[in-house]
């Protein structure tokens, strides 16, 4: 047997029956009459009336008859058949819209992700959200860059560091590129999170205070970089090549894990002797 590719409005369709068969009617405070039933679940007048649509275009997206609901719409559906964050997901993918971020942006690491930044060392590792914010870091990530522990929380920030805090505005040598690097891959997370506030007023003190900032976000670079070569001037060590690579958990998609490794053997040796001090 071979899976042929997906009809999308085939599948929604499909997708929306099981569903709402599985429900069971008692959940929402209605009566079973099993006897009553010629299917299992809800009928679909009661997922219309949950999920403030009409009969008709349940019937309708149920028949794959080529309905593309709008967003408010799949969230309505999603919650009126009370769909797990997974299958929620896929009910997104099917509609081909993308779900609104209800969820708070993550200000704390999760104790999971914590325990893998601890654990990943020798390695310099950190965890930060999508504004850059750094929440959590080993301490071989705070002698390569900076004791975040020394910082208040609203400058433990990778793009603040790299603008505002006087020691780190020399630290990476090609800083043009770190920076255009940076205020691209911000740019993505400003239209993927609209609703940030936060971020959107720390854009904002950025464009403000600082000339190069202003000059790059204007010119609406997009790019996500999950791996890639910088090259840092330590006070201590000198300078040291580090390769670095960004993971996104599955369970955490606002989260995101950098690692850095040494790009050659004198980075290594330099690294070597910065944390046997």
């Amino acid at each position: 047997m071979t899976t042929r590719t997906v009809d999308t409005t085939q599948e929604l369709a499909a997708f929306l029956r099981t569903r709402r068969e599985r429900l069971d009617p008692e959940d929402f405070g209605l009566p079973s009459r099993r006897q009553h039933r010629r299917t299992p679940g809800l009928r679909r007048e009661e997922v219309a009336e949950l999920a403030g649509v009409s009969i008709d275009y349940i019937v309708r997206l149920e028949q794959a008859r080529g309905l593309r609901p709008s967003v408010d719409v799949v969230e309505a559906l999603a919650g009126a058949l009370r769909l797990a964050p997974d299958e929620r997901a896929y009910l997104f993918n099917l509609t081909q819209q993308r779900p609104r971020n209800a969820d708070e942006p993550a200000t704390a690491a999760a104790p999971p992700l914590a325990g893998l930044v601890a654990d990943l060392s020798p390695l310099p590792a950190m965890l930060m959200n999508h504004r850059y914010d750094i929440l959590a870091w080993n301490g071989e990530m705070a002698l390569l860059l900076l004791d975040f522990d020394t910082l208040p929380p609203s400058q433990r920030n990778a793009m603040w560091l790299c603008l505002m805090h006087p020691e780190m505005r020399e630290f990476y040598v090609d800083r043009e590129r770190v920076v255009r690097e940076g205020i691209a891959h911000l740019r993505a997370a400003w239209a993927a999170h609209p609703e940030d506030q936060v971020l959107t007023d720390r854009i904002a003190d950025f464009t403000t205070r600082d000339e190069d900032f202003a000059r790059l976000w204007a010119e609406r670079d997009i790019k996500v970089n999950g791996r890639g070569r910088k090259l840092l001037r330590h006070p201590d060590v000198g300078e040291i090549a580090v390769h670095f690579e960004v993971l996104v958990p599955i369970e955490d998609p606002d989260q995101r894990l950098v690692i850095y490794r040494a790009a050659d053997d004198g980075s290594r040796a330099a690294l070597d002797r910065l944390f046997a001090r």
